[in-house]
């Protein structure tokens, strides 16, 4: 989800894909023209995109759909 008003300047995922942890999923230019990234804590496949280049988003909006893998990752 997004948690930032703005367009979408990148989609840098496409369907079918695996993400990883924090991986950068999507940059969004702000009102302020700002590039702020979007990014989450899980790893797994990416279901559907919800949004493409160009289009406008608002806090809450729904990006795209994961999958998650329920694999823990990272340090102990």
């Amino acid at each position: 989800m997004s948690s930032i008003s703005g367009t979408i300047e990148e989609v840098l995922i496409n369907i079918d894909s695996r993400i990883y942890e924090w991986e950068t999923l999507f940059t969004i230019k702000t009102v302020d023209g700002e590039l702020k990234t979007v990014n989450v804590g899980l790893s797994g496949k990416v279901c559907s995109l919800e949004v493409q280049k160009g289009d406008r988003v608002i806090p809450g909006m729904v990006l795209a759909y994961i999958k998650e893998d329920f694999i823990l990752c990272g340090s102990d």
